[in-house]
């Protein structure tokens, strides 16, 4: 090992003699193995689907009483002269626990039992970008890691020949690549994107008439070069981790055909999944090639759901009746079909399923048909691990405006799943700008998980 590779696999320093003991504990005692997140693109109304709220009901088309909405601030509305907004959607108490989820979310309602839904994340940022960068880095300004690559870097991979963390959206995001990014850390963290559609991965086979081992000889001869320019720029991860890239796309060849061939799933599972079904098939197809990922050993994947395209959650402003209805049917059945192949593939135990957004919705109209962002009190879930679901944590207040019990951070969030991997994101560190730089910064202290699993 050259001092270059030294420095990169140790985190900058001999952390990783800490780091690697780290790793072992946390095997021993996580219930997660690895993660999927489910991010909601766009910004999800929490008081149409997790969040029930039937004062909003009892008071629609009225202003909010007295001083509700004091020292609130959003993009579209003025929270002074905006009125209460009731859902156009039932709550059902669904599964043996009675959790009450939407009617936006007939197949999701089946796993009731599964879900530990937590109704009082809050936020500070109510523009796209930043609200994304928070959720996904815990800061709402660009360059800081990932959720993802910081677990990848605590717990590394379980296979060799796939990446450690993958990502697949429906196109473009709000943020760009920085919710996903490896930020300080060496960029041989960062997510790896696989495609939408029926070719996840490109160029797979080798061009006709290129062996094996023509290609090898050429990769050798690439990373020979790519070394010796890189001997002299030590404090530059960028080479290093596309030599990385290289020989994992080289090693990828031999076993990414098989996962991303969903061909050879049954059609039973395939109807799991909604795939076939135009609504459906987009997402359920991604969801599907998730499990495959994990099935597999890949540590964290991440799935989006909406575009930067004009096809999201965010057409809430003027249509939320039309935006939610269409992209909870693009969702709907392809995540319930996620859990239920988890469950009955022995892989939920050890699996995370997150399911979260960047903010909420008013509970107050924007015009006619809207909502507009909220990031003082909105929903996630959380299911598999351990998880005992069916119950819902903290709440807003009666109208759905602030989270105003048990209230949770992207901090708190975050130190709960490190937890749950079995990882102490106290110790989770990264050498940057002279201080030791971690997920949760100085924050995460209200992790939950003895509720999560007791």
């Amino acid at each position: 090992m050259n001092r270059r590779q030294f420095f990169l696999d140790s985190g900058r320093g001999f952390g990783a003699v800490a780091l690697a003991g780290m790793i072992a504990k946390a095997a021993e005692k996580a219930r997660a193995q690895r993660v999927i997140y489910l991010f909601m693109h766009g910004g999800v109304s929490h008081v149409d689907t997790f969040d029930p709220k039937p004062s909003l009901a009892k008071y629609d088309g009225q202003p909010l009483p007295g001083s509700f909405g004091q020292g609130l601030i959003t993009s579209r509305i003025d929270f002074r002269k905006a009125l209460m907004r009731g859902s156009p959607w039932n709550f059902t108490k669904a599964g043996k626990s009675g959790l009450e989820i939407s009617d936006l979310y007939p197949n999701l309602q089946r796993h009731a039992d599964k879900l530990a839904v937590v109704r009082s994340c809050y936020g500070d940022a109510f523009d796209h970008a930043p609200a994304i960068y928070l959720r996904a880095s815990g800061s709402q300004f660009p360059g800081r890691p990932s959720l993802g690559a910081w677990t990848v870097y605590g717990l590394g991979s379980e296979n060799k020949n796939l990446p450690s963390f993958v990502v697949m959206s429906d196109g473009a995001i709000k943020s760009g690549s920085g919710a996903y990014g490896s930020g300080y850390l060496p960029a041989v963290y960062q997510g790896t994107i696989f495609r939408g559609g029926q070719s996840p991965v490109l160029h797979l086979a080798n061009p006709q008439g290129v062996s094996a081992e023509s290609q090898k000889e050429t990769l050798d001869l690439i990373t020979r070069m790519n070394r010796r320019y890189s001997a002299s720029r030590e404090d530059d991860s960028t080479l290093e981790a596309r030599i990385a890239s290289y020989e994992l796309a080289y090693r990828m060849q031999s076993e990414a055909p098989d996962v991303v061939d969903i061909n050879k799933e049954s059609e039973a599972t395939k109807k799991l999944y909604g795939i076939g079904e135009p609504a459906t098939d987009d997402f359920g197809r991604k969801c599907l090639l998730a499990r495959r990922l994990v099935e597999r050993g890949v540590r964290f994947v991440q799935l989006y759901s909406g575009t930067n395209l004009g096809d999201d959650w965010d057409d809430a402003h003027n249509d939320l009746l039309g935006s939610h209805n269409k992209m909870a049917r693009k969702s709907d059945l392809p995540i319930a079909g996620l859990l239920a192949d988890l469950e009955g593939r022995g892989l939920l135990d050890s699996t995370l399923v997150v399911w979260s957004t960047e903010f909420g919705r008013t509970p107050l109209a924007e015009g006619k048909n809207g909502r507009d962002h909220h990031p003082y009190g909105f929903s996630m879930w959380m299911a598999g691990a351990g998880i005992k679901g069916g119950r819902a944590l903290g709440a807003t207040d009666e109208f759905g405006l602030r989270a105003v019990e048990e209230r949770k951070s992207v901090h708190d969030m975050h130190a709960t799943m490190f937890r749950m991997l079995g990882l102490d994101h106290t110790k989770v560190t990264y050498r940057f700008q002279g201080r030791d730089q971690r997920l949760t910064d100085v924050h995460g202290e209200g992790e939950f998980t003895p509720w999560l699993t007791t």
